[in-house]
């Protein structure tokens, strides 16, 4: 999808795109676009749910101003592993850990959605800043949405994903993540979900 998010002070709003099942106990793939008060950067926000739970959220600053032109936003779903891209430039890997218990969404079938709405008690600054409804309306474009089913035939390629696409989302993540679950050890004390790895991770 590609998307323009909404300019000038959207502090409190969140744009969405994500794919969903539906009932309580649903699958959920999301990039969400946290907003922002005049100059400061936007945040995408991003997250799984497996089964009704999710609180995998990673979180990343955008190089680009999100706003002034399209970006394309992209998510690649497949029996074996989540990519979430930016301008086909991959930023967060999700994989299927089924193996050690980690529920994974690949039973239930999703559709895809978007949207805006307010969520002035989380989205900026963690609810700091509240939305200004002087700035309203807050409009948000989407062009260009593409679904490409994966050819059966191509599943054996897909089970690994291949070195560069690692090294380059390590760099990315280096240099624009601002929050990674997986390293919050004050949200979970009693340790890290099983997907975390928990090499150089200290509890506190």
């Amino acid at each position: 999808m590609q998307i323009k998010l909404p300019a000038g002070d959207s502090a409190g709003t969140v744009t969405s795109f994500y794919m969903s099942s539906q009932g309580s106990n649903h699958d959920e793939i999301d990039l969400e676009f946290l907003g922002n008060v005049t100059g400061e950067p936007y945040v995408l926000h991003t997250n799984v749910y497996t089964q009704g739970q999710g609180q995998r959220e990673m979180q990343f600053y955008l190089w680009f101003d999100p706003t002034a032109a399209f970006h394309t936003y992209s998510i690649l779903w497949n029996p074996y592993y989540i990519l979430f891209y930016v301008d086909k430039m991959p930023i967060r890997l999700f994989s299927n850990e089924e193996a050690i218990g980690v529920p994974y969404p690949k039973n239930q079938a999703m559709m895809v959605y978007g949207s805006i709405w307010n969520a002035d008690d989380w989205a900026t600054q963690g609810g700091r800043v509240k939305t200004n409804w002087n700035s309203a309306p807050f409009v948000a474009s989407y062009s260009n949405f593409k679904a490409t089913p994966c050819p059966r035939q191509s599943h054996d390629l897909m089970r690994q994903v291949d070195e560069g696409t690692r090294k380059t989302m390590n760099l990315l993540q280096k240099k624009y993540m601002i929050y990674n679950y997986c390293t919050d050890t004050r949200r979970f004390p009693e340790g890290l979900p099983r997907e975390c790895p928990t090499e150089n991770v200290k509890f506190k």
